[in-house]
Protein backbone atom coordinates (compact mmCIF):
# COMPACT_ATOMS: atom_id res chain seq x y z
CA UNK A 1 0.00 0.00 0.00
CA UNK A 2 2.85 2.32 0.32
CA UNK A 3 3.85 2.33 -3.13
CA UNK A 4 -0.03 2.88 -4.43
CA UNK A 5 -0.19 6.22 -1.87
CA UNK A 6 3.11 7.31 -3.34
CA UNK A 7 1.82 6.51 -7.04
CA UNK A 8 -1.30 9.02 -5.71
CA UNK A 9 0.80 11.94 -4.73
CA UNK A 10 1.86 12.46 -7.86
CA UNK A 11 -0.88 12.74 -9.91
CA UNK A 12 -2.20 16.11 -10.87
CA UNK A 13 -4.05 17.97 -13.57
CA UNK A 14 -7.30 17.98 -15.02
CA UNK A 15 -7.43 13.71 -15.90
CA UNK A 16 -6.11 13.25 -12.30
CA UNK A 17 -9.60 12.00 -10.85
CA UNK A 18 -9.89 9.96 -14.34
CA UNK A 19 -6.13 8.34 -13.87
CA UNK A 20 -6.94 7.66 -10.29
CA UNK A 21 -10.30 5.61 -11.26
CA UNK A 22 -8.39 3.26 -13.52
CA UNK A 23 -5.33 3.14 -11.26
CA UNK A 24 -7.51 1.94 -8.70
CA UNK A 25 -9.97 0.12 -10.55
CA UNK A 26 -6.69 -1.74 -11.96
CA UNK A 27 -5.47 -2.00 -8.53
CA UNK A 28 -8.61 -3.74 -7.43
CA UNK A 29 -9.08 -5.88 -10.32
CA UNK A 30 -4.55 -7.10 -8.92
CA UNK A 31 -5.44 -7.56 -5.57
CA UNK A 32 -8.22 -9.77 -6.43
CA UNK A 33 -5.98 -11.55 -8.87
CA UNK A 34 -3.33 -11.75 -6.23
CA UNK A 35 -5.80 -12.80 -3.53
CA UNK A 36 -7.26 -15.58 -6.07
CA UNK A 37 -3.65 -17.13 -6.80
CA UNK A 38 -2.89 -16.87 -3.36
CA UNK A 39 -6.35 -18.86 -2.78
CA UNK A 40 -5.40 -21.41 -5.31
CA UNK A 41 -1.27 -21.59 -4.03
CA UNK A 42 -3.18 -22.45 -0.45
CA UNK A 43 -5.37 -24.86 -1.99
CA UNK A 44 -2.40 -26.63 -4.06
CA UNK A 45 -0.49 -26.57 -0.55
CA UNK A 46 -3.44 -28.41 1.57
CA UNK A 47 -4.24 -30.63 -1.08
CA UNK A 48 -0.41 -31.04 -1.66
CA UNK A 49 -0.46 -31.84 2.26
CA UNK A 50 -3.36 -34.55 1.90
CA UNK A 51 -1.99 -36.02 -1.43
CA UNK A 52 1.20 -36.19 -0.11
CA UNK A 53 1.50 -36.51 3.65
CA UNK A 54 -1.73 -38.48 3.60
CA UNK A 55 -1.07 -40.48 6.48
CA UNK A 56 -4.14 -41.32 8.39
CA UNK A 57 -4.32 -39.81 11.72
CA UNK A 58 -6.99 -41.66 13.33
CA UNK A 59 -4.63 -44.50 13.44
CA UNK A 60 -1.47 -42.77 14.35
CA UNK A 61 -0.64 -44.41 17.80
CA UNK A 62 -0.21 -41.62 20.27
CA UNK A 63 0.65 -43.24 23.67
CA UNK A 64 2.02 -46.83 23.69
CA UNK A 65 1.87 -48.68 27.02
CA UNK A 66 4.96 -50.51 28.53
CA UNK A 67 6.96 -47.99 27.12
CA UNK A 68 9.33 -46.19 29.72
CA UNK A 69 9.61 -43.65 26.42
CA UNK A 70 7.30 -43.11 23.46
CA UNK A 71 9.74 -43.63 20.54
CA UNK A 72 10.76 -40.56 18.18
CA UNK A 73 9.24 -42.61 14.89
CA UNK A 74 5.69 -42.24 13.94
CA UNK A 75 3.69 -45.58 14.09
CA UNK A 76 0.18 -46.40 12.94
CA UNK A 77 -2.49 -49.01 13.78
CA UNK A 78 -5.74 -49.97 12.07
CA UNK A 79 -7.70 -51.55 9.54
CA UNK A 80 -7.41 -52.04 5.59
CA UNK A 81 -10.86 -53.23 4.35
CA UNK A 82 -11.01 -55.78 1.38
CA UNK A 83 -13.59 -57.68 -0.41
CA UNK A 84 -16.26 -55.56 1.38
CA UNK A 85 -16.74 -57.04 4.45
CA UNK A 86 -13.02 -57.66 5.81
CA UNK A 87 -11.02 -55.67 7.57
CA UNK A 88 -7.56 -56.67 8.01
CA UNK A 89 -5.66 -55.45 10.77
CA UNK A 90 -2.17 -53.40 10.32
CA UNK A 91 0.14 -52.36 12.39
CA UNK A 92 3.26 -50.03 10.43
CA UNK A 93 6.31 -48.59 12.23
CA UNK A 94 8.00 -45.50 10.22
CA UNK A 95 11.88 -45.82 9.55
CA UNK A 96 13.78 -44.59 12.32
CA UNK A 97 16.15 -43.09 9.81
CA UNK A 98 14.58 -40.81 7.02
CA UNK A 99 11.73 -42.63 6.66
CA UNK A 100 10.53 -40.18 3.36
CA UNK A 101 13.59 -41.92 1.55
CA UNK A 102 13.68 -45.26 3.09
CA UNK A 103 12.27 -48.58 1.80
CA UNK A 104 8.90 -50.02 2.67
CA UNK A 105 8.43 -53.33 3.67
CA UNK A 106 5.79 -56.04 4.20
CA UNK A 107 6.18 -58.78 7.11
CA UNK A 108 3.75 -61.44 7.16
CA UNK A 109 4.15 -64.56 9.68
CA UNK A 110 2.67 -67.96 8.33
CA UNK A 111 0.53 -70.69 9.98
CA UNK A 112 -1.56 -70.29 7.98
CA UNK A 113 -3.38 -68.17 10.45
CA UNK A 114 -0.36 -66.87 12.68
CA UNK A 115 -0.39 -63.73 13.70
CA UNK A 116 2.36 -60.83 12.27
CA UNK A 117 2.51 -59.12 15.51
CA UNK A 118 4.79 -62.19 16.64
CA UNK A 119 7.22 -61.04 14.53
CA UNK A 120 6.63 -57.31 15.82
CA UNK A 121 7.32 -58.27 19.22
CA UNK A 122 9.30 -61.01 19.34
CA UNK A 123 11.27 -61.26 16.41
CA UNK A 124 12.47 -57.64 14.76
CA UNK A 125 9.86 -55.55 15.49
CA UNK A 126 10.93 -51.64 17.17
CA UNK A 127 9.90 -52.76 20.47
CA UNK A 128 10.28 -56.82 22.07
CA UNK A 129 7.56 -57.60 24.98
CA UNK A 130 9.17 -58.65 28.24
CA UNK A 131 8.18 -62.07 30.03
CA UNK A 132 5.93 -60.28 32.24
CA UNK A 133 3.82 -59.64 29.31
CA UNK A 134 3.47 -55.84 30.32
CA UNK A 135 6.71 -53.96 29.70
CA UNK A 136 8.27 -53.64 26.34
CA UNK A 137 12.18 -52.83 25.67
CA UNK A 138 13.43 -51.28 22.29
CA UNK A 139 15.18 -53.65 20.03
CA UNK A 140 18.49 -52.54 18.26
CA UNK A 141 18.68 -54.69 15.63
CA UNK A 142 14.88 -53.67 14.23
CA UNK A 143 14.78 -53.25 11.03
CA UNK A 144 12.32 -50.68 11.36
CA UNK A 145 16.00 -48.80 12.02
CA UNK A 146 16.41 -48.57 7.86
CA UNK A 147 13.22 -49.59 7.03
CA UNK A 148 9.32 -48.43 7.48
CA UNK A 149 8.04 -51.79 8.03
CA UNK A 150 4.19 -53.32 7.59
CA UNK A 151 2.72 -55.78 9.62
CA UNK A 152 -0.33 -57.20 8.21
CA UNK A 153 -2.25 -59.92 9.92
CA UNK A 154 -3.74 -61.61 7.63
CA UNK A 155 -6.25 -63.28 6.47
CA UNK A 156 -8.88 -62.02 8.58
CA UNK A 157 -9.66 -63.99 12.07
CA UNK A 158 -6.42 -64.45 12.41
CA UNK A 159 -5.14 -61.83 15.59
CA UNK A 160 -7.66 -58.54 15.45
CA UNK A 161 -8.34 -58.71 11.93
CA UNK A 162 -11.88 -60.07 11.36
CA UNK A 163 -14.63 -60.41 8.94
CA UNK A 164 -18.37 -58.88 9.15
CA UNK A 165 -20.17 -62.49 8.46
CA UNK A 166 -17.20 -64.03 10.84
CA UNK A 167 -16.65 -66.63 8.06
CA UNK A 168 -13.15 -67.32 8.23
CA UNK A 169 -12.99 -70.63 5.53
CA UNK A 170 -10.00 -69.45 2.98
CA UNK A 171 -7.46 -70.30 0.62
CA UNK A 172 -4.70 -69.46 -1.28
CA UNK A 173 -5.88 -67.29 -4.02
CA UNK A 174 -8.29 -65.69 -1.87
CA UNK A 175 -5.63 -64.74 0.43
CA UNK A 176 -3.34 -63.51 -1.85
CA UNK A 177 -5.75 -61.56 -3.46
CA UNK A 178 -6.91 -59.92 -0.14
CA UNK A 179 -3.12 -59.06 0.79
CA UNK A 180 -3.07 -57.16 -2.57
CA UNK A 181 -6.34 -55.02 -1.60
CA UNK A 182 -4.80 -54.42 1.30
CA UNK A 183 -1.67 -53.23 0.09
CA UNK A 184 -3.97 -50.88 -2.25
CA UNK A 185 -5.14 -49.65 1.08
CA UNK A 186 -1.89 -49.01 2.43
CA UNK A 187 -0.85 -46.98 -0.64
CA UNK A 188 -4.22 -45.08 -0.16
CA UNK A 189 -4.32 -43.86 2.85
CA UNK A 190 -0.18 -43.40 2.87
CA UNK A 191 0.64 -42.25 -0.74
CA UNK A 192 3.48 -40.28 0.52
CA UNK A 193 4.91 -43.84 0.19
CA UNK A 194 3.95 -44.52 -2.84
CA UNK A 195 7.19 -44.42 -4.97
CA UNK A 196 9.49 -45.39 -2.14
CA UNK A 197 11.23 -48.97 -3.00
CA UNK A 198 9.06 -51.35 -1.66
CA UNK A 199 9.80 -55.59 -0.55
CA UNK A 200 7.35 -57.74 0.17
CA UNK A 201 9.37 -60.36 3.32
CA UNK A 202 7.56 -63.45 5.53
CA UNK A 203 8.20 -66.56 7.23
CA UNK A 204 7.23 -69.82 7.37
CA UNK A 205 3.76 -70.09 5.70
CA UNK A 206 5.10 -66.85 3.76
CA UNK A 207 6.62 -69.04 1.68
CA UNK A 208 3.13 -69.07 -0.16
CA UNK A 209 1.82 -66.03 0.89
CA UNK A 210 5.27 -63.83 -0.55
CA UNK A 211 5.86 -65.68 -4.29
CA UNK A 212 1.95 -65.82 -4.55
CA UNK A 213 1.17 -61.84 -3.46
CA UNK A 214 4.29 -60.97 -5.75
CA UNK A 215 3.30 -62.47 -8.40
CA UNK A 216 -0.09 -59.69 -8.32
CA UNK A 217 2.32 -56.71 -7.48
CA UNK A 218 4.41 -57.09 -10.15
CA UNK A 219 1.38 -56.58 -12.11
CA UNK A 220 1.09 -53.19 -10.96
CA UNK A 221 3.20 -50.69 -11.67
CA UNK A 222 1.97 -48.44 -9.26
CA UNK A 223 3.65 -50.48 -6.96
CA UNK A 224 7.62 -49.90 -6.72
CA UNK A 225 8.45 -53.46 -6.11
CA UNK A 226 12.33 -54.56 -5.73
CA UNK A 227 11.85 -57.90 -4.27
CA UNK A 228 10.89 -60.41 -2.23
CA UNK A 229 13.26 -62.03 0.81
CA UNK A 230 11.14 -65.41 2.67
CA UNK A 231 12.55 -66.96 5.74
CA UNK A 232 12.48 -70.54 6.61
CA UNK A 233 9.67 -70.80 4.01
CA UNK A 234 7.16 -73.30 2.62
CA UNK A 235 7.98 -73.50 -0.64
CA UNK A 236 7.23 -77.16 -1.51
CA UNK A 237 5.52 -79.58 0.25
CA UNK A 238 7.22 -82.73 -1.73
CA UNK A 239 11.19 -81.09 -1.35
CA UNK A 240 10.07 -80.44 2.59
CA UNK A 241 8.65 -83.51 3.68
CA UNK A 242 11.97 -85.92 2.00
CA UNK A 243 14.62 -83.22 2.96
CA UNK A 244 13.68 -83.52 6.81
CA UNK A 245 14.27 -87.13 6.99
CA UNK A 246 17.75 -86.59 6.20
CA UNK A 247 18.01 -83.76 8.44
CA UNK A 248 16.88 -85.50 11.27
CA UNK A 249 18.91 -88.52 10.42
CA UNK A 250 22.19 -86.50 10.33
CA UNK A 251 21.21 -84.38 13.19
CA UNK A 252 21.49 -87.65 15.21
CA UNK A 253 17.72 -88.10 15.98
CA UNK A 254 16.74 -91.60 13.84
CA UNK A 255 19.68 -93.92 14.43
CA UNK A 256 20.84 -96.76 11.98
CA UNK A 257 18.01 -99.45 12.41
CA UNK A 258 15.64 -97.06 11.54
CA UNK A 259 17.54 -95.27 8.60
CA UNK A 260 18.10 -98.59 7.29
CA UNK A 261 14.55 -99.21 7.29
CA UNK A 262 13.89 -96.01 5.61
CA UNK A 263 16.07 -96.49 2.67
CA UNK A 264 15.03 -100.45 2.26
CA UNK A 265 11.06 -99.61 1.90
CA UNK A 266 11.05 -95.74 0.90
CA UNK A 267 14.32 -95.82 -1.63
CA UNK A 268 14.46 -97.29 -5.03
CA UNK A 269 17.49 -96.54 -7.62
CA UNK A 270 19.09 -94.09 -5.81
CA UNK A 271 15.81 -91.92 -5.49
CA UNK A 272 13.92 -91.75 -1.98
CA UNK A 273 10.42 -90.65 -1.70
CA UNK A 274 9.32 -90.07 1.92
CA UNK A 275 6.95 -87.95 0.84
CA UNK A 276 3.69 -89.99 -0.40
CA UNK A 277 5.16 -94.15 -0.71
CA UNK A 278 2.23 -96.32 -0.99
CA UNK A 279 4.41 -99.12 0.65
CA UNK A 280 2.91 -99.50 4.06
CA UNK A 281 6.57 -99.98 5.19
CA UNK A 282 7.33 -97.13 4.35
CA UNK A 283 4.50 -95.65 5.81
CA UNK A 284 5.07 -96.76 8.93
CA UNK A 285 8.76 -95.73 9.24
CA UNK A 286 8.35 -92.51 7.87
CA UNK A 287 5.68 -92.32 10.80
CA UNK A 288 8.37 -93.09 13.30
CA UNK A 289 10.13 -90.17 11.74
CA UNK A 290 7.24 -87.96 12.61
CA UNK A 291 7.12 -89.51 16.08
CA UNK A 292 10.73 -88.56 16.99
CA UNK A 293 10.51 -84.90 15.61
CA UNK A 294 7.29 -83.80 16.16
CA UNK A 295 6.18 -85.55 19.77
CA UNK A 296 9.43 -86.38 21.41
CA UNK A 297 9.66 -83.44 22.96
CA UNK A 298 12.50 -81.99 20.86
CA UNK A 299 11.67 -78.44 20.36
CA UNK A 300 10.64 -78.86 16.35
CA UNK A 301 11.61 -74.86 15.32
CA UNK A 302 15.08 -74.56 17.03
CA UNK A 303 16.87 -78.14 17.50
CA UNK A 304 18.99 -76.94 19.96
CA UNK A 305 16.83 -74.74 21.69
CA UNK A 306 15.21 -75.54 24.83
CA UNK A 307 11.11 -76.19 25.00
CA UNK A 308 9.41 -73.25 26.19
CA UNK A 309 6.68 -74.62 29.17
CA UNK A 310 8.97 -78.59 29.14
CA UNK A 311 8.20 -81.40 27.68
CA UNK A 312 4.95 -83.22 27.64
CA UNK A 313 2.91 -80.86 26.13
CA UNK A 314 0.49 -82.56 23.21
CA UNK A 315 -2.68 -83.08 21.37
CA UNK A 316 -4.42 -83.52 24.80
CA UNK A 317 -3.70 -80.14 26.14
CA UNK A 318 -4.67 -77.98 23.19
CA UNK A 319 -1.14 -77.69 21.70
CA UNK A 320 -0.39 -78.60 18.09
CA UNK A 321 2.16 -78.27 14.98
CA UNK A 322 0.56 -75.87 12.79
CA UNK A 323 2.93 -73.54 11.43
CA UNK A 324 3.69 -74.85 7.78
CA UNK A 325 4.62 -78.63 8.14
CA UNK A 326 4.19 -80.36 4.90
CA UNK A 327 2.07 -83.29 3.42
CA UNK A 328 3.16 -85.78 5.88
CA UNK A 329 2.00 -83.99 8.93
CA UNK A 330 -1.23 -83.07 7.25
CA UNK A 331 -2.04 -87.11 6.97
CA UNK A 332 -0.48 -87.42 10.44
CA UNK A 333 -2.76 -89.16 13.08
CA UNK A 334 -2.81 -86.17 15.34
CA UNK A 335 -4.05 -83.78 12.93
CA UNK A 336 -6.87 -86.28 12.84
CA UNK A 337 -7.59 -86.50 16.63
CA UNK A 338 -7.19 -82.75 16.61
CA UNK A 339 -9.77 -82.28 13.76
CA UNK A 340 -12.12 -84.94 15.83
CA UNK A 341 -11.37 -82.90 19.15
CA UNK A 342 -12.71 -79.68 17.23
CA UNK A 343 -15.49 -80.90 15.81
CA UNK A 344 -17.18 -81.60 19.01
CA UNK A 345 -15.92 -77.50 20.02
CA UNK A 346 -18.63 -74.81 18.32
CA UNK A 347 -16.08 -72.00 19.92
CA UNK A 348 -12.89 -71.84 18.16
CA UNK A 349 -12.23 -68.89 19.95
CA UNK A 350 -12.13 -70.74 23.14
CA UNK A 351 -9.20 -73.22 22.05
CA UNK A 352 -5.89 -71.99 22.70
CA UNK A 353 -3.60 -73.96 19.44
CA UNK A 354 -0.18 -72.27 20.16
CA UNK A 355 3.02 -74.49 18.19
CA UNK A 356 4.84 -76.31 20.56
CA UNK A 357 7.77 -75.53 22.93
CA UNK A 358 6.53 -71.23 22.09
CA UNK A 359 5.82 -69.40 24.91
CA UNK A 360 3.05 -66.57 23.46
CA UNK A 361 1.43 -65.84 26.78
CA UNK A 362 3.60 -62.34 27.64
CA UNK A 363 2.27 -61.19 23.79
CA UNK A 364 -1.13 -62.59 24.39
CA UNK A 365 -1.04 -60.33 27.95
CA UNK A 366 0.21 -57.03 26.37
CA UNK A 367 -2.34 -57.31 23.35
CA UNK A 368 -5.16 -58.07 25.36
CA UNK A 369 -4.98 -55.52 27.93
CA UNK A 370 -7.88 -52.86 26.81
CA UNK A 371 -5.16 -50.26 27.36
CA UNK A 372 -2.98 -51.36 24.45
CA UNK A 373 -5.97 -52.32 22.36
CA UNK A 374 -7.09 -48.81 22.65
CA UNK A 375 -4.16 -47.60 21.66
CA UNK A 376 -3.74 -49.75 18.88
CA UNK A 377 -7.44 -48.60 17.55
CA UNK A 378 -8.82 -52.28 17.72
CA UNK A 379 -12.17 -52.67 16.97
CA UNK A 380 -14.60 -53.99 19.42
CA UNK A 381 -15.75 -56.49 16.81
CA UNK A 382 -12.19 -58.32 16.93
CA UNK A 383 -11.96 -61.73 18.47
CA UNK A 384 -9.38 -62.02 21.33
CA UNK A 385 -5.69 -62.09 20.04
CA UNK A 386 -4.09 -65.61 19.99
CA UNK A 387 -0.81 -66.06 18.26
CA UNK A 388 -2.61 -68.72 15.95
CA UNK A 389 -6.43 -68.86 15.09
CA UNK A 390 -7.63 -72.23 14.88
CA UNK A 391 -10.20 -71.73 13.15
CA UNK A 392 -8.45 -70.25 10.14
CA UNK A 393 -5.48 -72.95 10.17
CA UNK A 394 -8.13 -76.40 10.27
CA UNK A 395 -10.64 -74.10 7.47
CA UNK A 396 -7.94 -73.26 5.20
CA UNK A 397 -7.96 -74.67 1.75
CA UNK A 398 -4.05 -75.48 0.86
CA UNK A 399 -3.66 -74.72 -3.59
CA UNK A 400 -0.24 -74.41 -4.36
CA UNK A 401 1.73 -77.36 -3.27
CA UNK A 402 4.90 -75.56 -4.33
CA UNK A 403 5.72 -72.36 -5.65
CA UNK A 404 8.33 -72.56 -8.38
CA UNK A 405 5.64 -71.43 -11.28
CA UNK A 406 5.94 -68.04 -8.93
CA UNK A 407 9.55 -67.72 -8.35
CA UNK A 408 10.23 -68.57 -11.86
CA UNK A 409 8.11 -65.83 -13.37
CA UNK A 410 9.74 -63.27 -11.05
CA UNK A 411 13.26 -63.83 -11.88
CA UNK A 412 12.24 -63.85 -15.64
CA UNK A 413 11.29 -60.33 -15.63
CA UNK A 414 15.12 -60.14 -14.62
CA UNK A 415 14.59 -56.82 -12.08
CA UNK A 416 13.48 -58.27 -8.84
CA UNK A 417 15.98 -59.45 -6.39
CA UNK A 418 15.15 -62.50 -3.99
CA UNK A 419 16.63 -64.00 -1.23
CA UNK A 420 15.43 -67.20 0.44
CA UNK A 421 16.88 -67.61 3.97
CA UNK A 422 17.15 -70.35 6.36
CA UNK A 423 18.08 -70.98 9.98
CA UNK A 424 19.99 -73.94 9.91
CA UNK A 425 18.31 -76.14 12.61
CA UNK A 426 14.38 -75.48 12.33
CA UNK A 427 12.98 -78.69 11.59
CA UNK A 428 9.36 -77.13 10.28
CA UNK A 429 10.70 -75.87 7.45
CA UNK A 430 14.54 -76.88 7.01
CA UNK A 431 17.15 -75.58 5.02
CA UNK A 432 17.95 -78.73 2.92
CA UNK A 433 14.35 -78.56 1.54
CA UNK A 434 14.52 -74.94 0.49
CA UNK A 435 18.42 -75.45 -0.24
CA UNK A 436 16.76 -77.93 -2.76
CA UNK A 437 13.99 -75.96 -4.23
CA UNK A 438 16.23 -72.81 -4.85
CA UNK A 439 18.36 -75.24 -6.74
CA UNK A 440 15.74 -76.77 -8.66
CA UNK A 441 15.21 -73.43 -10.28
CA UNK A 442 18.22 -74.28 -12.51
CA UNK A 443 19.50 -70.16 -12.12
CA UNK A 444 22.60 -69.06 -13.53
CA UNK A 445 25.38 -69.09 -10.37
CA UNK A 446 27.32 -66.01 -9.69
CA UNK A 447 28.99 -67.01 -6.80
CA UNK A 448 29.59 -70.43 -5.45
CA UNK A 449 28.75 -71.15 -2.04
CA UNK A 450 30.81 -69.78 0.89
CA UNK A 451 30.62 -68.20 4.17
CA UNK A 452 29.41 -64.60 5.19
CA UNK A 453 30.54 -63.17 7.91
CA UNK A 454 28.82 -60.11 10.32
CA UNK A 455 30.08 -57.94 12.98
CA UNK A 456 28.88 -58.96 16.68
CA UNK A 457 30.18 -55.64 18.27
CA UNK A 458 33.52 -57.07 19.32
CA UNK A 459 34.67 -59.03 16.16
CA UNK A 460 33.86 -60.35 12.96
CA UNK A 461 31.55 -64.08 13.05
CA UNK A 462 30.55 -66.46 10.57
CA UNK A 463 26.80 -66.11 10.02
CA UNK A 464 26.13 -68.73 7.81
CA UNK A 465 26.68 -69.62 4.36
CA UNK A 466 24.90 -67.82 1.12
CA UNK A 467 25.26 -69.30 -2.44
CA UNK A 468 24.02 -66.63 -5.01
CA UNK A 469 22.84 -66.82 -8.20
CA UNK A 470 21.48 -64.31 -10.78
CA UNK A 471 18.92 -61.98 -9.40
CA UNK A 472 18.59 -64.83 -6.32
CA UNK A 473 20.76 -65.91 -2.97
CA UNK A 474 19.92 -68.70 -0.97
CA UNK A 475 21.71 -67.76 2.74
CA UNK A 476 22.03 -70.04 6.08
CA UNK A 477 21.90 -68.35 9.74
CA UNK A 478 24.24 -70.82 11.77
CA UNK A 479 22.80 -71.48 14.99
CA UNK A 480 19.55 -70.10 14.60
CA UNK A 481 15.98 -72.19 13.97
CA UNK A 482 12.66 -71.15 12.88
CA UNK A 483 12.64 -67.63 14.04
CA UNK A 484 15.76 -66.05 12.65
CA UNK A 485 15.67 -62.55 14.28
CA UNK A 486 14.86 -63.77 17.68
CA UNK A 487 17.56 -66.52 17.52
CA UNK A 488 19.93 -64.65 15.81
CA UNK A 489 19.43 -60.82 15.98
CA UNK A 490 22.72 -59.34 14.97
CA UNK A 491 22.81 -61.90 12.08
CA UNK A 492 19.07 -61.41 10.77
CA UNK A 493 19.73 -57.49 10.66
CA UNK A 494 23.07 -57.84 8.91
CA UNK A 495 21.48 -59.91 6.07
CA UNK A 496 17.98 -57.83 5.89
CA UNK A 497 20.30 -54.64 5.43
CA UNK A 498 22.67 -56.00 2.78
CA UNK A 499 19.62 -57.67 1.07
CA UNK A 500 17.44 -54.15 0.88
CA UNK A 501 20.76 -51.94 0.46
CA UNK A 502 21.63 -54.20 -2.95
CA UNK A 503 25.45 -54.66 -0.83
CA UNK A 504 27.39 -58.55 -0.83
CA UNK A 505 26.14 -60.56 1.61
Amino acid sequence: MQLVCQQRDRITGPQSHELVSVFMLGFTSLLLLTAAKMYLVVVCLLLGAVGVFGAPDADQIKFLPGLSKQPSFRQYSGYFTVAGNKHLHYWFVESQKDPANSPVVLWLNGGPGCSSLDGLLTEHGPFLIQEDGTTLEYNPYSWNMIANVLYLESPAGVGFSYSDDKKYTTNDTEVSMNNYLALKEFFRLFPEYSKNEFFLTGESYGGIYIPTLAERVMEDSSINLKGIAVGNGLASYELNDNSLVYFAYYHGLLGSSLWTALQKYCCKDGNCNFYNSLDPDCSNSVAQVQTIVYNSGLNMYNLYAPCAGGVGTSVENGQLVIRDLGNSFIKHKWSSLWNQKLRGISLFKSMRLDPPCVNSTPSALYLNDPYVKSALHISPDALEWVICSAEVNLNYNRIYMDVKKQYLKLLGALKYRVLVYNGDVDMACNFLGDEWFVESLQQKVEVERRTWLYFNGQNQQVGGFVKEFTNLAFLTVKGSGHMVPTDKPIAAYTMFSRFITKQPY
